[in-house]
């Protein structure tokens, strides 16, 4: 009786154990699936940003900054054939605040200074592959040719009207590039928005701070809307200038780095986004596969 009472106990025992060995496992395979299903928004999303500046059909006028339209057509043609969503700065911050997903396979494409020519050619295509772009125009040219009479595709920049139109179709996100920092740095002059030599932070501090806010109130009074990056003119950037733009409440900045960049749940990784200059020379699928390195 002894030993039929103790065998019946020690089966007992060991159905529990098995019991609890399985529920162990099916927890830890819950687990495991939890975690992949919250893998991607850890490790983040490869994102390619590519910098246009002017397009002119003129081959003579093409040059390191300037390609023709039919270029940029082909670059929106293989973007779309090969699987790649367009997207804007909204679309990082909404991914990283809000959880929103972002596309597959997404890309940003961006147009620095706000030429006339942008809106004359590269809006027109957008509007035809639906396609989507962050502009960054000058304050101050956008100001100077929004009370032309007349305005031509080689040195015009577009105006708030024409501004204001692109973003209200929903393809054109408008960004800050200054209101009058777009000097070189020769002749003694401030290099884009960064520091001085001699300039104390105080005084760097006051002058940033005046210069991009009059384009902060320029754009919202003109368009409705109020930029939400900063696209540093020329890709000059100081130590000094990146806490100050947090303070005005900007939640990226572009730079000029050619990289590809990782967006993930965490903030900072929106400020210094690397951007790919197109050259004119390039075609397409080259462009894309052997110097951005983009899956085909």
């Amino acid at each position: 009786m002894y030993w039929t009472v103790r065998l019946r106990r020690g089966l007992f025992t060991m159905a529990v154990l098995f019991l609890s060995g399985l529920i162990c496992i099916a927890v830890g395979l819950g687990r495991t699936a939890a975690e992949s299903a919250g893998a991607e928004p850890q490790e983040g999303v490869s994102l390619p940003i590519v910098m246009y500046h002017g397009l002119l059909k003129e081959e003579k006028r093409q040059g390191p900054y300037v390609i023709s339209p039919d270029l940029f057509e082909s670059d929106l043609q293989y973007l779309k054939e090969h699987g790649y969503t367009t997207v804007v700065v909204q679309d990082l911050i909404d991914y990283v605040n809000d959880g929103t997903p972002l596309p597959e396979k997404p890309i940003m494409l961006t147009f620095d200074d706000g030429y006339y020519n942008n809106y004359l050619y590269a809006y027109p295509l957008l509007q035809k592959y639906q396609s989507k772009m962050v502009l960054s125009p000058i304050g101050r040219y956008t100001e100077q040719y929004s009370k032309e009479e007349t305005l031509h595709a080689n040195y015009s920049n577009a105006t708030w009207e024409q501004l204001k139109e692109m973003i209200d179709s929903g393809l054109v996100e408008v960004q800050n590039h200054s209101y009058d920092m777009h000097s070189d740095g020769t002749k003694g002059k401030r290099k884009g928005a960064k520091r001085v030599s001699g300039e104390t932070v105080e005084q760097y501090t006051q002058a940033l701070k005046e210069d991009v806010q009059r384009m902060q109130d320029a754009m919202a009074q003109n368009t409705g809307f109020t930029p939400t990056a900063f696209t540093y003119p020329f890709g000059a950037v100081s130590k000094e200038s990146l806490p100050i733009l947090k303070e005005m409440g900007f939640q990226a900045t572009l730079v000029c780095e050619s990289r590809v960049n990782r967006i993930t749940r965490d903030p900072e990784c929106l400020y210094g986004l690397g951007r790919f200059r197109r050259p004119p020379d390039t075609g397409s699928e080259e462009f894309f596969t052997k110097t951005m390195k983009l899956e085909g």
